[in-house]
């Protein structure tokens, strides 16, 4: 039997239930895939190629391909708080190397970057023309019991950790809504040099909103328990095995106290024990970062971006 061939789709003909379907059955677990998610923080629509199943009128795999339009032409980008995206393949597929899923985007785009999935290997052959970058990211299993995988954490940690406890001047707690969190990254991040967007802002509302309406929201809060102060705060995402840390911010009281470390520790206490759960700590690229997720006994795992600009040399400078 001749494998089914690819197609490429623009976003109106994409069957969003269908596209919904395939990412909950897909072998790779990529929450940023789903499309409220791309929704919510993509600058205009996705397309995609996919496997189309004849069976049932499905998908089998799905590329994304997040678009937005240029004076120069389409882009295909990454969007904001989706680190990885990539090729999503299910058992019936027959279409397994992500090279031949780039074939059909030849001549549609005049820029591409793509971030594939910590699941997906190195491309057996990059097509001529594209770029492979190698990215990490950090990675827990939360698989043991709370204790043997608090063993784990440096001893700076664990000592840190104690002395918290005994001293019990941090609460934390779990909130709704993430108008809170935005607001004081905003405050304490807006105004350093290649700060987010203003939009972006906009975007991360859209994206805790649509997460908490789908029940993947697990937002925590660290307050100063004699002033009630806000002192850091954390949003993760519970999507199948993982648990994402996808967004935080901190004062420099909260630095200085520790919240962050707190905020971890509690979502790590609360998912413990759960066979085939992994905490993505979602960065690992600032070696400071990198530091501060391995601390807590998590191991840097790769994945891989794919660039390729076809539009003219002069305009290359421009993003």
């Amino acid at each position: 039997m001749h494998p089914v061939p690819l197609r490429y789709l623009a976003h109106s003909f994409i069957d969003r239930a269908a596209w919904d379907d395939c990412v909950r059955a897909a072998e790779q677990v990529v929450p940023y895939a789903q499309s409220g998610w791309l929704d919510a923080t993509n600058a205009g629509p996705f397309d995609a190629v996919v496997e189309p199943d004849p069976s049932n009128g499905g998908y089998r795999s799905i590329l994304p391909v997040p678009t937005q339009r240029r004076l120069w032409g389409r882009e295909a980008l990454q969007p904001p708080f989706t680190q990885q995206l990539g090729l999503l393949t299910t058992a019936g597929s027959q279409h397994r190397e992500v090279g031949e899923y780039l074939a059909p985007l030849k001549g549609e785009y005049a820029r591409l970057h793509l971030q594939l999935n910590d699941a997906t290997p190195v491309p057996a052959a990059v097509p001529t023309g594209w770029q492979l970058t190698e990215r990490r990211t950090y990675h827990l299993p939360l698989a043991a019991d709370y204790e043997a995988i608090r063993a784990g954490y440096c001893a700076d940690y664990r000592r840190r950790l104690r002395q918290l406890g005994e001293r019990a001047n941090i609460s934390i707690q779990e909130v709704a809504g993430a108008d809170a969190l935005v607001r004081l990254f905003q405050r304490e991040k807006g105004g350093e040099v290649g700060g987010m967007k203003q939009e972006y802002y906009q975007r991360l509302q859209r994206l805790s909103e649509w997460l908490h309406g789908q029940g993947q929201s697990l937002l925590l809060h660290a307050h100063a328990t004699d002033t009630a102060e806000l002192l850091a705060g954390a949003l993760f995402v519970r999507y199948r095995g993982r648990l994402v840390y996808l967004f935080a911010a901190a004062t420099p009281a909260g630095k200085k106290a520790a919240a962050p470390l707190l905020l971890l520790d509690e979502a790590i206490r609360c998912h413990a024990a759960t066979p085939g759960l992994v905490l993505d700590f979602e960065g690992g690229m600032i070696p400071s970062i990198a530091r501060f997720f391995a601390n807590f006994g998590a191991r840097p795992v790769p994945y891989y971006t794919l660039t390729q600009t076809t539009r003219p040399w002069y305009l290359t400078w421009m993003r």
